[in-house]
């Protein structure tokens, strides 16, 4: 079985503390709604984050998911630079299908989805990984950006 949950009091007892804290701020933005918009994120806020994090622009009819922003601890896991492509030819994880199934739970429920596993990295360390997905939408209903928050450690 794939290490996923949507269950938010599963995932604060078990995940790092900086994911708790980045997982607080986006609750702490949504005032009352499903999920909040993208401009109501302020990059200032999110200095001590920012290094974690990936924004995911989603394109409806067809679903089209490109990377936008994507900080330097995923592109020194992954060993490249994947912003401007589609997650459906540079995703990461267990498997191709198993992460697409993550933002598909994420766009479709528009809910908060959590998982872990270990992968082996470029530099064939293995890794242990977690990693939050977010919602966000310009209009409450429809995600039009998923932004992630990852913490990799090299496991010994």
């Amino acid at each position: 079985m794939y290490p996923r949950t949507t269950d938010i009091n599963l995932m604060l007892s078990r995940c790092l503390p900086s994911m708790r804290s980045f997982y607080h701020y986006w609750d702490s933005k949504r005032a009352g709604r499903c999920m909040p918009a993208r401009r109501d994120i302020d990059p200032i806020e999110m200095k001590p984050w920012l290094p974690n994090i990936q924004l995911i622009d989603v394109g409806h009819n067809p679903r089209r998911m490109v990377y936008r922003l994507v900080g330097e601890v995923d592109v020194s896991f992954r060993g490249y630079n994947p912003t401007g492509r589609t997650v459906e030819e540079c995703c990461i994880g267990l498997s191709a299908e198993e992460t697409l199934r993550n933002y598909d739970i994420v766009i479709g429920k528009r809910t908060p989805l959590y998982d872990w596993s270990d992968y082996v990295s470029k530099s064939g360390f293995l890794r242990s990984q977690e990693e939050l997905l977010l919602p966000l939408s310009d209009d409450d209903d429809l995600v039009n950006m998923v932004m992630t928050f990852a913490e990799v450690d090299v496991k010994g």
